[in-house]
């Protein structure tokens, strides 16, 4: 959106109170002094905005989406554009369990696809959703770091190297349990 233009008001589901305040919070952290005549000076602040609000709820609600459109005087589509590009954003919130399995070339060569077909059978979950009963979320990423002993996978936010069949097999029933 152009500086200087008005910002149509939000349509679709209101954002609640607390994401408001969230947004505020991030704003006042993450909006640079920038002056005015800076073409798309704002824009430079989305990234961390983005990551403040995630950070916080665990997902960017649909809600806020015109209102940090609004804030950075960007439009709903770029903004929408930057989380659905960005693999770590999410839409909506993750399941309680959130398995991720890389599936970069190092280790698709050590059998990431098969793992990753083992894991949506076993999980009971389609890779890059999350199960009816929200207890987990299997998402695909591209690269942990450890090429070198692929497949790997970071389940809960613990990144784990060699992972097997087995290994899934025994987060499978972990999940169960605590279910």
């Amino acid at each position: 959106m152009p500086r200087g233009s008005t910002a149509q008001a939000p349509k679709g589901p209101a954002a609640t109170a607390h994401e408001r305040e969230l947004l505020s919070q991030a704003l006042a952290r993450h909006l640079p002094d920038v002056p005015a005549e800076v073409p798309g000076g704002s824009a430079s602040a989305l990234l961390p905005i983005l990551h403040h609000v995630q950070d916080a709820l665990g997902f960017v609600p649909q809600p806020l989406v015109p209102e940090i459109a609004a804030a950075l005087n960007l439009s709903r589509a770029e903004v929408h554009g930057v989380i659905t590009y960005y693999h770590h954003f999410r839409s909506a919130p993750a399941g309680r369990h959130v398995v991720q399995i890389c599936q970069a070339e190092a280790c698709r060569a050590n059998g990431a696809e098969a793992l990753m077909a083992h894991a949506s059978a076993r999980l009971a979950c389609a890779p890059g959703s999350t199960r009816a009963d929200g207890a987990v979320t299997l998402e695909p990423v591209y690269c942990l770091g450890l090429c070198a002993t692929g497949p790997s996978a970071m389940v809960d936010g613990q990144v784990r190297a060699r992972v097997s069949a087995a290994t899934v097999d025994g987060w499978a029933a972990r999940f169960e349990s605590t279910t």
